[in-house]
């Protein structure tokens, strides 16, 4: 005798399992078409690439995010190394400077990945590490947005760069922290380089991008190597549809920005930033409401 209840309840999970399914390659496409998007906003200003990346792992592609931190380190370095190259030949890229800055941020990088995001504890002041990372790219966010936003005076910038007044604690300061946020959030920290490489080596806006693009790929590789040899599983597959991706869009960001307004592509960045930021906030202030 055939038990029909039995066979609709095995209908009725089997569209269930081809419902999930479904959204789950929806989702996937979704994120790669985003990591499209990711290289492209890196080529045209030369930051954003972790800030867009982790979210994209995580919310999109399903990565924890300690681990999508470790990714975006590839993703962002393989990516910034293309950029770096194509700038490099445009003579837009201040090598010296960028091996200067460059130094203390990588060794505190490197220590960050190996010895310290390993001993995070599972609650940081009471917030899991997941929420509390999440929360840490949320305010990057903010922060990124609020900058694009902000107009650049033209007078500060001066060619070729200044050298000579350089005030060399406070690069090294400033390099050790973008350092130690690039090692624990899996940023570039190019939002950040950028205005400092204008500060303290009057670069042009160009200039600043193609160095700061150099800066982030050694960052991020060194910050890679350190989860590399922490022992941190890599899904191959998944990484390397991502970053040819990112490397496409990374090439046609580099094109559409030599073309376009840069004041016009700040504003679409810092309100896009600005937006995503807020409503990774929102969420997770939402699940620790309900932790």
């Amino acid at each position: 005798m055939v038990d029909f209840r039995y066979l609709a309840e095995q209908s009725n999970e089997l569209r269930c399992v081809l419902k999930s399914a479904r959204r789950k390659n929806q989702m996937l496409i979704l994120g790669y078409i985003l990591a499209l998007f990711m290289g492209l906003t890196l080529g045209m200003i030369g930051a954003g690439g972790a800030i867009l990346t982790v979210p994209i792992l995580v919310y999109f592609l399903g990565v924890m995010p300690v681990v999508a931190t470790a990714y975006s380190l590839l993703i962002v370095g393989s990516t910034a190394l293309l950029g770096s190259i194509t700038y490099w030949k445009k003579k837009q890229v201040y090598l010296a400077m960028a091996v200067i800055f460059s130094i203390p941020a990588l060794l505190t990088v490197f220590f960050t990945r190996f010895y310290i995001v390993p001993s995070l504890p599972e609650l940081i002041v009471n917030i899991p590490k997941n929420s509390f990372i999440m929360i840490i790219f949320a305010v990057l966010m903010l922060i990124a947005g609020g900058f694009m936003l902000k107009p650049i005076s033209v007078s500060s910038i001066s060619e070729p760069p200044v050298l000579k007044c350089i005030d060399y604690f406070k690069l090294m300061l400033c390099s050790i922290c973008i350092g130690l946020l690039s090692g624990l959030v899996g940023a570039g920290g190019g939002f950040l380089i950028i205005p400092s490489l204008i500060a303290f080596f009057g670069l042009g806006m160009k200039d600043a991008i193609g160095t700061s693009l150099t800066i982030i790929a050694i960052n991020s590789i060194a910050g890679f190597q350190g989860d590399r040899i922490a022992g941190t599983a890599f899904n191959w597959p998944l990484l390397t549809g991502f970053i040819l991706l990112t490397l496409v869009g990374m090439m046609l960001g580099i094109l559409i920005g030599s073309k376009l307004n840069d004041k016009k592509l700040r504003t679409v960045f810092g309100l896009f930033t600005l937006t995503v930021g807020v409503l990774i906030m929102i969420k997770e202030i939402g699940s620790l409401i309900s932790y």
